[in-house]
């Protein structure tokens, strides 16, 4: 086999046809041949990763999958091209992350020092990024409906008192600590359950999803996914469909606070109620809370209302039934002593017929006592001890022992009623050791006399 570039005559080195490079000089030749071939620079689009700043300048590779497998292109980007584009970033609320699909514009430069191929980045197209991330979303929202996930969360039904609260947040944000705050302040008794997550970088989506899931095994009320905003690319890690099936198949409402004004998130569609911020998350909390506090105050307040009502009725009905019993009483008595001076008026009527009748029988049970037998006298004798003890029953002092009294005008006559007394009359009143004398006075009059 002929291999004429491996002849060791007596040739020239420096051929002008077949030239012999130092590294630097092909180094110098191969940038030369890429300027010629690409007089107006270039246009490459791949994945962002590796991505790091060293001083000014940030550094990352550009990679594409193939079939024939990784394709990687490295990629500087010096800081007088970075402040240029730092407005055409903000503008677009985007920001360079691993894992950011871009479309780049630049110079190729072969580094002789390392003796690598680079691309000096010199521009950025935002429209490339912002499609990818809309067809990214699209396409996850499309799979999120066709397995009928996309209300699931929101059909669920909200805790009147979400005082048990999980939350899937970084702890060392702001958003956690303005949260958190928020709650405080309200004083409410709320119980908080966090765990602490990335919500951005490489390791985001598989730790909120994997926090929503753990949140979802405990016993709470609701879950507030939550971070503190960021660029528009920032924010495509919500639209990863493992961190929306964790929120659309919780079996508790989710709540999201993302810290964006305009955008929305594939979480934010799928959540229960996606808020702006995490401070708003907090508010709609504790809003609910002292809603349900209120309403139970004013049931509370009626339910106090009613039974005051009912017990002032009940007072009512108590003191009308006393004394409509008082009344009842009274007349009671009045008509007892109405029969019982009827009875000792015919008592007192009855009494001297009776001892006559008493004292015929005796002299007649002497007469028969004194014929008959000693056992007949003490017949008899039985017989008037009995009639005496009757007798004694009958007799008015009895009456007075046990409490009655007699009450006479001082003319003698019987007061059988308050009518039968006028102003001024003398009442002699006779009781079982004695009489009482007074002196009838009409209430009516003053005590300086009756007037005219």
């Amino acid at each position: 086999m002929s291999q004429p570039a491996f002849d060791f005559g007596e040739a020239e080195f420096d051929d002008a046809t077949n030239p012999t490079y130092g590294v630097a000089e092909l180094a110098e030749a191969i940038n030369a041949q890429l300027r010629r071939g690409f007089t107006d620079g270039v246009w490459v689009r791949g994945e962002v990763n590796g991505l790091s700043d060293r001083g000014p300048h940030t550094y990352f590779s550009l990679i594409e999958q193939t079939d024939e497998g990784k394709a990687v292109l490295n990629v500087q980007l010096f800081a007088p091209a970075k402040r240029r584009l730092r407005p055409l970033l903000e503008r677009n609320r985007l920001e360079l992350r691993n894992g950011m699909k871009v479309r780049i514009f630049g110079h190729l430069d072969f580094w002789a020092q390392g003796g690598r191929l680079g691309l000096k980045m010199a521009g950025l197209d935002p429209r490339y990024t912002l499609g990818e991330i809309a067809q990214t979303r699209d396409d996850v929202m499309r799979r999120l409906a066709v397995s009928g996930l996309l209300d699931a969360n929101a059909r669920l039904p909200f805790p009147p008192l979400p005082l048990r609260v999980g939350v899937a947040a970084s702890l060392d944000s702001a958003a956690w600590h303005d949260f958190h705050d928020e709650v405080l302040r309200s004083g409410h008794a709320f119980h908080v359950t966090v765990v602490d997550t990335r919500v951005q970088g490489d390791t985001a989506v598989p730790m909120v999803a994997g926090a929503v899931s753990t949140l979802s095994r405990l016993d709470l009320d609701v879950i507030v996914v939550i971070r503190g905003g960021g660029a528009r690319n920032e924010l495509a890690v919500f639209d990863a469909e493992p961190i929306a099936r964790a929120i659309a198949t919780s079996p508790l409402p989710v709540l999201t606070g993302l810290g964006h004004e305009i955008d929305r998130s594939v979480a934010d569609e799928v959540a229960h109620l996606a808020l702006k911020t995490p401070t708003a998350c907090a508010g709609e909390l504790v809003k609910r809370v002292s809603t349900y506090i209120d309403s139970a105050e004013a049931q509370w307040n009626g339910i106090l209302r009613r039974a005051h009502d009912i017990v002032d009725a009940a007072q009512f009905d108590v003191a009308d039934r006393a004394h409509r019993v008082a009344r009842r009483t009274h007349a009671a008595v009045e008509r007892s002593d109405e029969r019982l001076a009827a009875r000792a008026a015919l008592l007192r009527s009855r009494v001297p017929s009776i001892l006559a009748d008493a004292e015929a029988r005796l002299g007649e049970k002497k007469l028969r006592v004194v014929e008959r037998s000693d056992l007949l006298l003490e017949r008899q004798a039985d017989r008037v001890e009995r009639a005496r003890l009757r007798l004694a029953a009958l007799d008015p002092a009895v009456q007075l022992a046990r409490g009655w009294s007699i009450t006479r005008l001082a003319d003698g006559r019987l007061v059988r009623s308050a009518n039968e007394a006028t102003s001024g009359d003398e009442l002699i009143t006779v009781v079982a050791d004695g009489s009482i004398t007074s002196t009838v006075h009409d209430p009516t009059e003053s005590e300086t006399g009756p007037t005219r």
